[in-house]
């Protein structure tokens, strides 16, 4: 076979047509979504008070293995779609390892993300219905910006609260989302009822996705004719970001290609769920499969030092309960800066999957090991990564290096979810020996524990 090119490509031809529904081939599915006043299970029409009709049938959805990609949002993705699966010929080359390293690329749109996928999706269901505007959170951005591109496009109000030490360290980015149309509010803020409670309880907080959720919804749910819409955790956006891993397989078997280890950065799951679901169904099915690898900030460890349970989504405890790993909605992680791993919950999917065994394993890694993988990553493959995108960076290099150590051949594949062309500051703190690591102890974990809802 010839030399596999740097770029794999597929044509519009082959772009898929339906997203990959994981739920219908899980062993155990998750444990029912729960409304907090009657802790029965939600019901499609309870949903439907605060997501669109159709985002509130595809979160309850069990049975449909693959559902139809709507022919509107297929147009759109093909604006920026399909993202390329890149051989990192140069990273392996200053590694000296002889594994095979692949990344998809989710960052060649001006989201700069994969958020887009998604985000796209449930502006066009909110259009579809008659809705006019939309209200959601945002952490680093990524989302925000993506949400506010799709309302622009749709012709859809938007209005995002952005958690407070992320819209201070990364003014650019809400610029993007203010050009795209969207109003953009600092969270925890004094419009809501819940954000002026939380800033009573703690005034000088930095926020968190939990909170800036909790404000979202109660203006979702408080204005005419408005939805609220969620760019991670939820079953509907692991559904429209399956496509990552649709593509990611396509296009790595047109080159008889097979991951040993796919690995992704996990905050709400996402990005890890899209890339790894068209392997996971192997994996369901008893085939052969990658060793799936969750990499989390080791200052906001979910997975890997949180407890599988009930919880509230947010911060406000105005959201239903799901079962998930957690850190307790009340915790408050510190002030990294990939500020779109900074939630107290992970995905209800990825819980039960990674509960039972599917999901092979999750690490912590620290900040600063990140951006060291970053500024390595970007002297040798030219891209910039987000610093959420460089936890996965800095566990593919580690297991390259052991590929290196144990004369092993090995293919890793990872999840490249997006650019860190707005987190210069962060860069810059990195570079000037500024960055700091945090690790919480577990008397910290443990206040936030004592939130979590006996059930």
């Amino acid at each position: 076979m010839s030399r596999i090119p740097y770029k794999i490509y597929l044509s519009e031809e082959e772009l898929p047509r339906q997203w990959y529904n994981v739920r219908a081939d899980m062993k155990t599915d998750h444990a029912p979504i729960l409304n907090p006043g009657t802790l029965k299970p939600v019901t499609e029409e309870e949903l439907s008070g605060i997501f669109c009709e159709e985002l509130a049938r595809q979160e309850l959805n069990t049975k449909d293995r693959f559902i139809d990609i709507p022919e509107e949002v297929q147009d759109f993705y093909k604006m920026y779609r399909p993202s390329p699966l890149v051989r990192a010929y140069c990273l392996e080359k200053e590694l000296d390892t002889p594994a095979h390293i692949y990344y998809k690329f989710e960052g060649s749109n001006t989201s700069g993300s994969h958020k887009l996928n998604s985000a796209v999706a449930q502006a066009y269901y909110a259009k579809k219905q008659g809705l006019t505007g939309l209200t959601t959170e945002t952490g680093a951005g990524q989302w925000g910006t993506a949400l506010s591109m799709a309302c622009a496009y749709f012709g859809l109000d938007l209005k995002v609260y952005m958690v407070k030490n992320s819209a201070e360290k990364k003014p650019y980015r809400k610029a993007v989302m203010e050009t795209y149309g969207a109003q953009v509010i600092p969270s925890p803020s004094d419009t809501t009822e819940v954000g002026r409670k939380i800033l009573q309880e703690m005034p000088d907080t930095t926020g968190s996705l939990g909170c800036a959720i909790s404000e979202a919804v109660e203006v979702a749910v408080t204005t005419p004719n408005t939805r609220y819409v969620l760019g991670s955790v939820l079953n509907q956006v692991l559904l429209h970001q399956s496509i990552i891993g649709l593509e990611t397989k396509i296009a790595a078997e047109k080159y008889d290609i097979f991951p040993d280890i796919l690995i992704g950065c996990a905050g709400g799951g996402s990005n890890l769920g899209g890339l790894m679901s068209a392997y996971m169904t192997d994996r369901l099915a008893g085939k052969k499969s990658p060793y799936f690898i969750a990499v989390e900030p080791a200052s906001c460890p979910t997975l890997t030092r949180g407890k599988f349970a009930y919880d509230f989504c947010d911060t406000g405890k105005v959201t239903p309960l799901a079962k998930m790993y957690t850190l307790g909605s009340g915790f408050i992680p510190s002030g990294i800066h990939a500020g779109g791993l900074r939630y107290h919950g992970m995905s209800p999917i990825l819980s039960q999957l990674y509960h039972d065994g599917f999901l092979d394993e999750a690490r912590a890694v620290k900040q600063t090991e990140c951006f060291e993988a970053a500024v390595r990553f970007a002297r040798t493959e030219g891209i910039l990564p987000a610093p959420e995108s460089s936890h996965a960076i800095k566990v593919a290099v580690d297991e390259a290096l052991k590929c290196r150590e144990r004369g092993e051949k090995k293919t890793i594949i990872f999840g490249l979810s997006g650019t860190g062309y707005f987190d210069m500051m962060a860069f810059q703190e990195y570079i000037n020996d500024e960055l700091v690591d945090y690790v919480p102890s577990d008397e910290e974990l443990e206040q936030g524990f004592k939130g979590i809802p006996q059930l």
